[in-house]
């Protein structure tokens, strides 16, 4: 019953935000199937530690084939705090529209969760690196897809983890696919916590987008990574736009930013991950808590067409290129 509620959901939030929207369509495309998808709700020590023993769950996920015949190249989009949004429903659209398979993850319908905005510790921060990676062991025996030709997107919790998900430690502890991505595309992620071993990425590009004023996911704390990155020897691009806010690309959101009510951001802490695979709070020395001092309430939220439609050409640029598409 949990699987069949999951893929109603994915449904109705997939779709009707887009058709409330004048200026989204769904595009059709040949196939749609729904993919039960076995993962584990596990705490972030145990991710960390390469504990295998979390919860067993069964969640959903939406493959859309672009294409009416052959391998297919396909991005998987991973959502943020919220669930599935307006946001996914235009990348959904817009890169069908370019010939390219889609496969979106539920990550919170199965774990019995509606969203996490106002209390992220209802699920680890780490959880949907675990879904990406058991997603790449679907695709990579799906008959229909290309599994050379694979990208991953994600939105703030989920730009979180498709940005670390490129990280070569966490792909030897839980990637048993055989296969990588050939790009990540991160967007708005939080970048707040230093993890081991985390100047050591795939080879696959990433590229994160973000806004100067993002009050949610500060922009800075990526760019900060991003020099750690490059004294390491690895460089990583980022895309800056100077008046996008958070979620700038949801079109269900006003141009006018307005306030994501209670909505918990760690823009003002920072985080270090200890060698025993615990998450401190680096000010005060202790295990991180989402009750700490630092963690705060209510940012801003807000659509920038703008930085959206130039977003949409990077992203398609980018994906034509590592997809080797004419």
């Amino acid at each position: 019953m949990r699987v069949a509620l999951a893929v109603a959901v994915i449904l109705m939030a997939h779709l009707c935000p887009a058709l409330a929207e004048d200026k989204v369509f769904i595009r059709p495309v040949p196939r749609t199937e729904l993919i039960p998808l076995s993962t584990l709700t596990m705490s972030d020590e145990q991710f960390l530690q390469g504990d295998a023993n979390g919860k067993a769950v069964t969640i959903a996920a939406e493959l859309r084939i672009a294409r009416p015949s052959g391998r297919q190249p396909v991005v998987v989009l991973v959502h943020g705090s919220g669930g599935i949004g307006s946001n996914i429903s235009m990348w959904v659209d817009e890169l069908n529209g370019l010939g390219i398979s889609t496969f979106v993850i539920d990550g919170f319908t199965g774990r019995g969760l509606e969203g996490t905005n106002t209390n992220q510790a209802l699920l680890g921060r780490l959880n949907l690196i675990i879904d990406i990676y058991r997603s790449l062991e679907v695709l990579a025996k799906h008959p229909r897809v290309d599994p050379q030709r694979l990208a991953l997107m994600g939105f703030s919790r989920g730009g979180q983890a498709a940005l670390y998900a490129s990280v070569k430690r966490f792909h030897q502890m839980w990637n048993k696919s055989g296969i990588d991505f050939a790009a990540y595309l991160p967007f708005y992620p939080d970048c707040a916590t230093t993890y081991a071993e985390d100047t050591v990425l795939s080879v696959s590009p990433v590229h994160v987008f973000g806004g100067t004023v993002d009050d949610y996911n500060p922009l800075a704390n990526c760019k900060a990574y991003a020099e750690r990155l490059k004294k390491a020897g690895r460089e990583i691009e980022i895309t800056e736009y100077p008046n996008a806010q958070h979620a700038f690309d949801s079109p269900l959101l006003p141009t006018t930013p307005i306030v994501a009510k209670d909505a918990q951001t760690v823009r003002n802490c920072t985080l270090r991950e200890e060698p025993s695979g615990v998450l401190i709070n680096a000010e005060s020395g202790q295990v991180f808590s989402y009750a700490d001092p630092c963690v705060e309430r209510n940012p801003h939220v807000g659509f920038d067409p703008e930085a959206t439609s130039h977003a949409r050409a990077t992203v398609s640029t980018i994906l034509k290129s590592v997809f080797k598409m004419e």
